[in-house]
């Protein structure tokens, strides 16, 4: 099994004139994958896209994630066409259910997501592909003879991924999709459980993880920590289940007054395995461990008070 690529993260509340920097430092320092995010409130994954992919040459841009039901699935097929046009073989499509907190509060979470996202990813890719879509009146996605002009039908299909975290949604990304985003954090015993419920040999294992790289392998664990706040959420449960110490982990939480508590209070140990973070010899070590665990590539979440020189550092496990 090759080993993984290396990506990094164009952080959500990066200040925006400091994007395209961002963007182009990545590439210049050799990492293979550029992942944006589209969270509510914050920037579009479409637009940030398109904005970092005209200010780079060769770097691979996915978007982890555009939430199924905020985008009818013709336009999404429109936005994702259009970036594979311009910048063939260079795009990556992330698709998910999104938080359910933002997507009810938008108005836009379906009665039945796992039914509504398979439907989505089935419609989107065949659009993709510039096949003419016809569903019934009563289906989850409804298309009435829709598809691409000829000249938006990309030469090159991006791939779509499903970026989803639970056993069934997993399990469904084997059945209609190119691959899966796990958010983070992606710790080996993670990856493994993930990529059995997907049960689809082959398919692309996109991680994210909290990264930090330093010679001083305490100084870059204290980095870290504090990217680590929200894993004692409910939420980031099926992250920290497949880990021996998940019940130790839910206790810590339950004791502490808040996320941030929490995190200052993880073990060192916990945090070498919930991040990618210590010299550059223990990441590369641990980047190796999550693609022998099935992960294909890799991308890391820069922390620190400057995102952009943490660049540097994580270049250095490449």
């Amino acid at each position: 099994m090759p080993p993984p690529s290396v990506g990094v993260l164009l952080p959500r509340d990066l200040p925006a004139h400091r994007v395209l920097e961002h963007a182009r430092r990545a590439e210049a320092l050799g990492f293979d994958e550029l992942w944006v995010v589209e969270d509510l409130g914050f920037r579009g994954g479409a637009a940030q896209a398109a904005a970092v992919l005209a200010a780079t040459e060769r770097i691979h841009v996915g978007i982890g994630i555009v939430p199924a039901a905020a985008r009818d699935v013709a336009f999404a097929a429109m936005d994702a066409a259009t970036l594979a046009r311009l910048f063939p073989g260079r795009v990556t499509f992330g698709v998910g259910h999104g938080m359910p907190d933002w997507m009810r509060s938008v108005g836009a979470w379906p009665a039945r997501p796992l039914t509504y996202l398979e439907a989505y990813t089935r419609a989107l890719r065949a659009l993709l592909r510039g096949e003419r879509v016809t569903t019934a009146p009563d289906a989850p996605v409804v298309l009435d003879g829709v598809a691409l002009d000829p000249s938006s039908v990309p030469d090159v299909v991006p791939d779509v991924l499903l970026g989803v975290r639970g056993p069934r949604s997993l399990a469904a990304a084997g059945r209609v999709a190119d691959g899966v985003v796990l958010a983070e954090p992606c710790a080996p015993a993670y990856v493994r459980a993930a990529v059995e419920h997907v049960a689809a040999p082959g398919t692309r294992v996109v991680t994210y993880d909290v990264a930090a790289v330093d010679d001083d392998r305490a100084r870059a664990l204290d980095v870290a920590r504090p990217g680590l706040a929200w894993v004692g959420e409910p939420d980031w449960s099926p992250h920290v289940a497949p880990l021996p110490f998940a019940a130790d982990l839910a206790a810590l939480r339950a004791r502490s007054a808040s996320p941030a508590a929490f995190a200052a209070a993880l073990p060192d140990a916990w945090v070498r395995e919930l991040a990618l973070a210590g010299t550059p010899v223990d990441v590369r070590e641990r980047i190796a461990a999550r693609g022998a665990a099935g992960a294909t590539s890799c991308v890391l979440f820069p922390t620190g008070p400057d995102p952009v020189a943490a660049l540097e550092a994580l270049a250095r496990v490449r």
